[in-house]
């Protein structure tokens, strides 16, 4: 065998299409600050090695998608695609918040008063100059 053949044999590198199958888009819509934790299924016998390791991250805590891809060193586009392998043998979730909780109000009544008058003073604040419409009676 050649020394160039011997260095091939010996890489670790995987290239991206084999992680994927050959997959280029993933089955779910997600961001690149998509958060997941970890869920209570398994991944199948047959997953990327890399799923593995994703699952190791989000179990420690919850990740991005572009924290994942950072952390393992791949093309976010192929965590993608490995996130949604995941989420369909449910060893990922997606977390669901309420939306408003870090306001301190009923999630059913939506944000404070407050916190609408904070987001009006800075809007005034950084668009002085913008066109005020009437208020509907």
């Amino acid at each position: 065998m050649t020394g160039l053949g011997r260095a091939a044999e010996e890489s670790t590198f995987v290239r991206t299409y084999t992680l994927t199958r050959g997959r280029t888009k993933p089955r779910y819509l997600l961001g690149l600050d998509t958060v997941l934790e970890a869920g209570s299924g398994r991944p199948g016998p047959a997953q990327a090695e890399e799923c593995a390791e994703i699952l190791a991250l989000c179990r420690a805590h919850r990740r991005s998608v572009t924290e994942l891809a950072g952390r393992l060193g791949r093309p976010v586009t192929a965590v993608k695609v490995l996130v949604s392998d995941l989420l369909d043998a449910d060893a990922l979730v997606v977390p669901v918040t309420a939306p408003y909780a870090a306001s301190g109000s009923d999630s059913d009544a939506g944000p404070s008063t407050q916190l609408l008058a904070a987001v009006s003073a800075g809007l005034k604040r950084k668009f002085p100059n913008a066109t005020r419409y009437p208020q509907a009676g």
